[in-house]
């Protein structure tokens, strides 16, 4: 009878205290990666940093207390704190793993990313810790029965508790008021690291977003007319990367060979110094396709307004068509046509249920070039070097570098596995692409052009960070320098009058997303007042493609 009394006690607590073991599990469990960077941030740790430290942890375990004092509700505080532990579990998982922060654009791109992409980052070691600290905590607070006071004392006794917190908020907020000031203007990041606060945060901002209410469709360049010297149809190929580094091709000095194909292919121009306008694929697609500059670049506001293919579309005289290996086109291509490959024409060779190898894109492409009888773009969105399952993304043969990371839990894997499964999918880039450029060469009914860039880099694990959708900001180049390059037939050089030597000399000029929109236009001549010579990176080295 006493074991049973004393079991009983244990699962029996006062409010205030159900409120101080969820705060002391959320600071310690959930907030392992901030408690890390925040050592990195004030070492070496002297006497002084250590202080900074406990007052850092002081200051937040008073706010989670507040909140979780508020949340003490009976029928409401079990419910909405389960749902807690669940999310900030798994998001503090990730965290830790892969070195991400969570802000809006993290939350869209999780939103947006698919089933399969999805099933990649779910590993043993996830569901080991979702069973330690989601699974074992929601169970005994199930269990635990909250003993409420009357309601005139749980106001009485739960306002001292609100007031000490806030007390305490106030005090070491006003006694390390420049400390705290100099270490959040110095690690802005900060709000992205803490837990819960930073996807709740991050999920407001994103459903405030997502559910506003739809605004009439801007339209632009409504003026776009059409020039071609050509007597064939005009096809370009722009080929969207996924997660490729700059950095990692050696056609821009890296030391490994990891273009051996493209180093060998004929009139390829290779930009060097080319970078993205955002960190994740949610944000770059849509931005390199808009044409709003990356610095007042807002996503809703893209999303309101046509892009580059709608303008394309409006000269009546081109067709576009957009063809998706990957999760979509992120609406840039609601207005044009489109296929998701893995969806509508799953390849017996190149698929495997809905994961399909990039080759499929180059099937797709065959099929459509026989039935071309108008100047043409046609968008091919690749796969390309999505990880974490980098080893995913190409076939046996091309696992040259070895030993490979086979596995989605990067942190079971050495940097140097990481690289070299990632530097396979590059591999099998340069097979694709140059596979592309080989069909694109022997078309005697069309003249053609390819262009290739990425949405994005990643990080491989440098200063542990993983994968990609780091907020710009703060992001290293590994996932911002992206590679880029050109490849024209002879029949387009001649016909557009474009300088292959003239390009050669522009490689190494800084150009980022926001090219991507003007050159488009001036590569298939487009006149419009939206278009901005400026902007253009052939501008210098074509004829006017407007002076027929």
């Amino acid at each position: 009878m006493m074991l049973k009394i004393n079991r009983q006690s244990l699962l029996c607590h006062k409010p205030e205290h159900m409120a101080l073991f969820c705060t002391l599990f959320f600071i310690t469990v959930f907030n392992i990666s901030f408690w890390q960077r925040l050592s990195v941030w004030l070492s070496p740790l002297g006497f002084y940093e250590i202080t900074v430290f406990f007052m850092v942890f002081l200051l937040i375990s008073a706010v989670l207390y507040l909140v979780f004092c508020l949340l003490l509700i009976p029928f409401l505080f079990k419910p909405v704190v389960i749902s807690l532990i669940l999310a900030t579990s798994a998001i503090s998982y990730f965290m830790m793993q892969y070195g991400v922060m969570i802000e809006k654009n993290m939350v869209r791109n999780a939103a947006q990313t698919d089933f399969l992409e999805s099933l990649d980052l779910i590993s043993w070691g996830m569901i080991v810790w979702l069973f330690l600290t989601a699974l074992l905590p929601i169970a005994i607070i199930i269990k635990t029965k909250i003993q409420y006071r009357s309601l005139y004392r749980e106001i009485l006794v739960r306002s001292a508790f609100v007031f000490a917190a806030c007390c305490t908020i106030a005090l070491v907020g006003f006694c390390y008021y420049q400390d705290f000031a100099s270490l959040f203007r110095n690690h802005r990041e900060i709000r992205f690291v803490v837990t819960p606060f930073n996807y709740l945060q991050a999920t407001s901002s994103y459903l405030k977003e997502h559910f506003a209410t739809p605004k009439a469709l801007v339209l632009i360049g409504q003026d776009a007319k059409h020039f071609t010297r050509s007597n064939q149809p005009q096809v370009l190929v722009l080929v969207v990367g996924e997660t490729a580094r700059a950095d990692h091709f050696s056609l821009n000095g890296y030391s490994r060979e990891t273009n051996p194909k493209l180093s060998q292919a004929q009139d390829i121009i290779n930009f060097s110094n080319m970078w993205s306008c955002g960190t994740e694929t949610a944000v770059s697609i849509p931005c390199m396709f808009s044409g709003i500059p990356r610095e007042k670049f807002e996503l809703d506001i893209a999303a309101g307004q046509e892009n580059v293919l709608d303008v394309l579309r409006h000269t009546k005289k081109i067709d576009v068509l957009w063809l998706d290996n990957n999760s979509g086109c992120k609406g840039v291509c609601e207005r044009v046509a489109g296929e998701k490959l893995f969806e509508t024409k799953p390849s017996a060779t190149y698929c495997e249920g809905q994961e399909c190898f990039d080759e499929v894109l180059v099937e797709n492409l065959e099929q459509k070039l026989k039935k071309i009888s108008r100047d043409t773009v046609i968008v091919l969105h690749q796969k390309g070097s999505h990880g974490p399952a980098y080893y995913k993304r190409y076939p046996k043969k091309f696992a040259v570098f070895q030993p490979e990371c086979q596995t989605s839990e990067l942190q079971k894997c050495t940097q140097a596995e990481i690289t070299n499964s990632f530097d396979n999918t590059i591999l099998y880039t340069d097979y694709v692409l140059d596979k592309i450029i080989g069909l694109l060469n022997t078309q005697q009914h069309i003249t053609t052009a390819m262009w290739y860039l990425s949405d994005h880099g990643e990080s491989l694990g440098e200063n542990n960070l993983y994968l990609h959708a780091t907020p710009y900001v703060f992001a290293p180049d590994a996932q911002k320098h992206i590679p880029m390059l050109m490849w024209f037939s002879a029949n387009w050089q001649q016909q557009n009058r474009v300088s292959l030597t003239c390009l050669g000399k522009q490689t190494a000029r800084l150009y980022s997303h926001d090219n991507v929109f003007s050159t488009l236009l001036g590569l298939m001549q487009v006149q419009t007042q939206v278009y901005q010579r400026e902007h253009d990176i052939l501008a210098h080295c074509q004829k006017d493609p407007f002076n027929v």
